[in-house]
C-alpha cells in the first residue's frame, strides 16, 4: 500500500517510516523510529530529491511508482550520500534508464566509493549558484559542506520557494501520519529529538551551519523540507532560531544539569545534596542524570540545552569513571562551548578524578570552569555542609 502525500501541488512526499530501527547510525538510540523523507517534483520534467534507506526500499518503490503514476524520472537530485539517503541510487538508474543524476563533483567521487560509478552521460554536475529547470520550476543549488558531509548540498525551489535542506533541519522520529509541523506540538513532542539530531549529528560544525544559515537568509523562504523529520511551512523562524542558537553554542536556557557518575550511591547522594541546596536558592527546572544509565547523546543534548553543568564523577582505578570520560570525549569532539561548569569529584583512596576532569575541560572553548570545586573523600559528610553551600552559591552566582 503506497504511503504519499503532497507537499504543495506539485511536490509529493514520497519518503518512508522505520520504527523498528533501534539505533540511528547503529548509536543513537530513536524510541519513536526515524522518517527518510524524499520529495518528488512533478512538472514537465519530474525531478526526486534524495532516495531512501534500504531498509525502506520496497515501501519507497511503492510510493514513488504510485506518485508517477506512469511517468518517468527524469532527474534525480543527490543532496546527501549518507547510505540512509542514498542507498537506491542504483536501483532507480536501473529501472529509469534515461534518468540523470544531478550532484556536485564531492557526491560524484563518493557515488563511485560506494556503487560503480555512473558514466558521464548521466551526470548533471552542479556547483554553487547553478539553476536546473523542470519546466515551470527552478531549482537552484546552494553547497553546504560539513553540515554536515563535505559534499552537502541544499535544493532551493524559485518557484514554490521551498528549501529542500538535506540533513539540515532533519529531527529523529518516525511521521505518524502529520507530516508538518504545524500538525504538531512541536515544542512538546519534537523539540528535545530537533535537539539531540542536531547536537550529536552536527553539532560539531557550528561555523559551516552558521554559513548556511547566511547563504539562507538570502533567499525568500515558505517551507523547508528536511532529509529527516516534519516538514515546516509555518513558524519557520522558531527552528531557524534554534539553529542559530545551537550553532553559535549559544544556551537556550538558564538551567543548571548535573551530571553525576556514581559507583556505589555516594557521588549520586552528594548531587542530590547539591541539587537541594539549589533549589532551596531558587533554581527551577534542575535536572540530574546518571551518566552510567542515560545515553550519552541524550546528555550532550542537554549540555547543549542549558546554560550551567555540574559534573559530579567517582574515582575509577585512579582515573575518571569510564562512562563520563566518555561523556568528556563527546563534548570535546562535539565542540561543546560558552558553558558554566562546576566539578565535584570522589574517591575512598585517591579523589583524583577531579583534578583529571578539570584537564580535559580546559581543552574545549570557552568554557568557564567555576573556581571552587568540590572533592570528597568516600562520603559527603554532614560537617561539610558549609563547603556544599558554598560550591552551590558560585553556581546561583553566575545564574
Amino acid at each position: 500500500m503506497q504511503n504519499t502525500r503532497k507537499v504543495t501541488e506539485d511536490i509529493i512526499w514520497v519518503g518512508c517510516n522505520d520504527r523498528r530501527l533501534a539505533l540511528f547510525e547503529n548509536l543513537f538510540p530513536i524510541q519513536r523510529g526515524v522518517s527518510y523523507n524524499s520529495y518528488l517534483i512533478m512538472d514537465e520534467k519530474v525531478a526526486l530529491m534524495d532516495t531512501v534507506d534500504a531498509s525502506v526500499t520496497q515501501q519507497f518503490l511503492e510510493n514513488v511508482e504510485y506518485a508517477l503514476n506512469g511517468r518517468d524520472i527524469d532527474y534525480l537530485v543527490v543532496q546527501h550520500m549518507e547510505p540512509d539517503h542514498c542507498a537506491n541510487i542504483v536501483e532507480f538508474m536501473k529501472r529509469y534508464p534515461d534518468m540523470k543524476i544531478v550532484a556536485n563533483v564531492k557526491t560524484v567521487q563518493m557515488i563511485g566509493q560506494f556503487f560503480d560509478e555512473p558514466g558521464q552521460e548521466r551526470i548533471v554536475l552542479v556547483k554553487e549558484g547553478d539553476t536546473l529547470s523542470t519546466g515551470k520550476h527552478t531549482l537552484r543549488f546552494v553547497m553546504a559542506p560539513m553540515v554536515h558531509w563535505p559534499e552537502v548540498m541544499v535544493t532551493y525551489d524559485e518557484t514554490e520557494k521551498v528549501l529542500f535542506s538535506a540533513d539540515a533541519f532533519g529531527t529523529f522520529g518516525a511521521l505518524n501520519g502529520n507530516m508538518f509541523s504545524d500538525e504538531v506540538d512541536f515544542d512538546r513532542d519534537w523539540i528535545a529529538d530537533a535537539r539531540r539530531y542536531y547536537a550529536n549529528i552536527v553539532g560539531k560544525y557550528g561555523m559551516q551551519v552558521q554559513a548556511l544559515l547566511k547563504k539562507a537568509s538570502g533567499l525568500y523562504i515558505e517551507m523547508i523540507c528536511p532529509l529527516h523529520g516534519p516538514v515546516w511551512r509555518e513558524n519557520l523562524a522558531y527552528f531557524i532560531e534554534k539553529y542559530d542558537a545551537w550553532s553559535k553554542y549559544k544556551p537556550e536556557d538558564k538551567d543548571v544539569v548535573i551530571i553525576y557518575g556514581s559507583i556505589y550511591g555516594h557521588t549520586e547522594q552528594a548531587a542530590d545534596a547539591l541539587a537541594t541546596k539549589l533549589a532551596l536558592k531558587g533554581v527551577k527546572n534542575i535536572s540530574l542524570y546518571d551518566v552510567s544509565t542515560t545515553h550519552v547523546s541524550e546528555l550532550i543534548a542537554e549540555i547543549f540545552r542549558a546554560s550551567h553543568v555540574v559534573i559530579a564523577c567517582s574515582t575509577y582505578n585512579g582515573g575518571i569513571y569510564p562512562p563520563m570520560e566518555n561523556l568528556l570525549h563527546d563534548m570535546k569532539a562535539l565542540a561543546v562551548q560558552n558553558r558554566t561548569v562546576a566539578v565535584m569529584d570522589n574517591g575512598t583512596w585517591a579523589p583524583t578524578a577531579g583534578k583529571q576532569i578539570v584537564k580535559h575541560l580546559e581543552e574545549m572553548k570557552n568554557i568557564k570552569l567555576l573556581e571552587n570545586q568540590l572533592s570528597i573523600k568516600s562520603a559527603l559528610k554532614n560537617d561539610r555542609e558549609e563547603e556544599l553551600e558554598a560550591f552551590a552559591q558560585q553556581i546561583v552566582d553566575t545564574l
